[in-house]
């Protein structure tokens, strides 16, 4: 009988800003990709078994309890287990420096003489292959193609056997530390940081960065936590922000809604630049500004909503045979489809963001605002037809609400960025098309009956994505159809408190996938704001602190939740979840992004005193 898999919110993440990897909490290192997020795993236990590879540390007799917390403001992780000779802590933290990725793992004893037993279980390619082994007098080098690690401790090799073990004794005040680096298998292998000045730079690097927050009060703990996981999550190299750092952890348990988001959807790192903005970190909104000129450079008609890391186009989605899946969740997908899709919700999202860094101070770019006219351009053509909208649905195209509402706001920063800041182009062309977008939207977007919105204009089912309609400025948040779809929505799109994207219909009408989700954590952070923004602050507050319980034990929140099984689902940790988390905290403690996200440049948003990242 297989050995369950460790459930999703039982891991922590580590990384260098370039690739990252997944703790356990029995401190297994299940998840860990090279030579970047989206290459491919080399421990990928965490979709399939333990011989798919994984990276152990532990205590020989077994674990027995542990705990385990972050190092301050930083991404360096300590964990203490007891056994049943004594402590130890396990410091897990990626090394900082740019030669290539590196974890690092330290050992201190802390009670009791505690055997313990280090484990490299390398399988490249997705869990496939087993690599070639070399012993080195201090350690070995792990080879497979074109790809190569080389793990180095001061302890002696103890088993050579495909798989390399290391045995020794954790002492009180006695620290060990390894080192497991990636290279090409046709260069020499670097020589690697010392682990213990690793660990200090680490915490250097991650410390200094998060101390410019500039939020205060009672949830500052958790909105640092976020931001240091989006920083996570973006790819230095090229500024690019990714959606999660994994693939296919299921958003059902035992189901098909298995899809690979280490990716950079445009949809996504303009939500998550936002968040950073709010930080005052606008340094990477030029990176992202920057990465975003490079990848659409071409044909604005030929706009993708997602490229790689370093903006490929070719993303291809594949299924991987030869991986069980988290618990059993098939298939496991590598790539993903929907970079084909047409979403016009992400004119507006682009458009947005590049407002909104313009409005805090981000210096302008003529490159850029070629671009927006670029894409105007191409709005004006295509803003009449359907998409597959904000959830990237695999069924038939539609005039989804929420897509046509997201194109009135493209044509709307396109004219704020002309009447504030002084740039030139068709902008009153651009009124009359704002004009006869927000009337369609009035006239075929809402239902009377309902007294609410709906998600598409044949479609009379309640949509998360349409709380988004006062948080972008398309009407107030006291028009009563604002008020009635926010109450609609927190009345019969709700479970259990926490919201649902959309009606969980039996059919495959919609999304044209089986029907069947968790709570989408992004769309009750959305409500939350709505409640904040019509003054329903005690409401507010108290579904945000609930929110917050649903963090895992290191403060990562997963794509959704699952009420009746008490856990998380979806890809972890997510970037949409965390910065749910940033701006409704800013809201409530009065910052009111939601407000100033769309208020006129003569009002310019808080976050504008932050100091800049990087």
């Amino acid at each position: 009988m297989s050995t369950p898999a460790p459930p999703i919110e039982d891991h922590a993440l580590i990384g260098d800003k370039r690739t990252c990897a997944l703790v356990t909490s029995h401190g297994t290192i299940d998840w860990f990709c090279i030579p970047r997020f989206d290459g491919p795993a080399v421990f990928c236990s965490l979709l399939g078994n333990p011989d798919n590879g994984e990276w152990r540390m532990a205590p020989a007799s077994g674990v027995i309890s542990s705990s385990r917390r972050y190092m301050g403001e930083t991404l360096v992780l300590e964990t203490d287990m007891t056994c049943a000779e004594g402590r130890v802590r396990v410091i897990d933290l990626m090394a900082p420096e740019p030669s290539g990725p590196c974890i690092v793992r330290i050992v201190e004893g802390l009670e009791g003489e505690v055997p313990m037993e280090s484990v490299v279980a390398a399988r490249f390619d997705y869990g496939r292959t087993r690599p070639w082994v070399r012993h080195l007098p201090q350690g070995a080098d792990l080879v497979s193609g074109p790809e190569a690690l080389r793990i180095v401790s001061p302890v002696p090799v103890s088993r050579q056997e495909g798989d390399i073990t290391f045995c020794f004794t954790a002492r009180p005040g006695e620290r060990v530390g390894f080192t497991l680096n990636h290279h090409a298998s046709n260069e020499p292998a670097p020589a690697g940081p010392h682990h213990e000045q690793a660990l200090a730079s680490a915490l250097e690097w991650w410390e200094s960065w998060s101390s410019r927050c500039p939020f205060e009060g009672p949830w500052r703990e958790p909105v640092v936590r976020s931001l240091i996981t989006l920083k996570a999550l973006s790819y230095a190299p090229t500024g690019a922000m990714l959606a999660a750092a994994t693939t296919s952890l299921p958003e059902q348990p035992g189901g098909v809604r298995n899809w690979d988001y280490r990716y950079g959807w445009l949809r996504d790192a303009t939500f998550t630049l936002y968040a950073m903005m709010l930080g005052g970190y606008t340094r990477e909104a030029v990176a992202w500004r920057d990465w975003l000129l490079r990848a659409v450079a071409g044909d604005p008609e030929d706009m993708q909503i997602m490229y790689g890391a370093a903006g490929e186009r070719r993303l291809a989605e594949w299924e991987v045979p030869w991986l069980d899946g988290y618990d059993g969740a098939k298939p496991v997908r590598i790539g993903n489809a929907a970079s084909d899709q047409f979403q016009l919700d992400v004119y507006g999202e682009v458009m947005d963001s590049l407002h909104v860094a313009r409005r805090i101070g981000v210096e302008a770019d003529p490159d850029t605002w070629a671009l927006e006219l670029a894409l105007m351009e191409s709005l004006e053509a295509r803003w009449r037809e359907p998409d597959e909208g904000i959830w990237e649905v695999r069924g038939p195209r539609r005039h989804f609400t929420h897509s046509k509402v997201m194109a009135w706001v493209a044509f709307d920063r396109a004219i704020r960025a002309v009447e504030d800041s002084g740039l030139e182009g068709p902008v009153d062309r651009w009124r009359e098309q704002r004009t006869q977008v927000h009337a369609e939207v009035c006239a075929n977007g809402f239902d009377e009956e309902m007294g609410s919105f709906v998600q598409a204009y044949d479609v009379r089912r309640l949509d998360a994505s349409l709380l988004m309609i006062p948080l972008v400025g398309f009407l107030p948040i006291t028009d009563p159809r604002v008020v009635g779809t926010m109450d609609a929505i927190k009345r019969d799109l709700t479970y259990e408190g926490l919201v649902m994207r959309y009606d969980a219909v039996a059919d495959e009408t919609i999304d044209g996938l089986p029907a069947g989700e968790g709570a989408f954590l992004l769309c009750t952070f959305w409500l939350v704001d709505n409640l904040a923004m019509a003054g329903r602050t005690d409401e507010a507050t108290a579904l945000f602190e609930r929110l917050l319980s649903l963090s895992n034990d290191v403060g990562l929140l997963a794509e959704q939740w699952d009420n009746d099984g008490q856990r998380m689902l979806g890809n972890f940790p997510q970037a949409f979840s965390h910065v749910g988390l940033v701006n409704s905290a800013w809201n409530l403690a009065g910052g009111r992004p939601a407000d100033a996200r769309w208020a006129r440049s003569s009002d310019r948003p808080r976050a504008e005193a932050g100091a800049g990242g990087t």
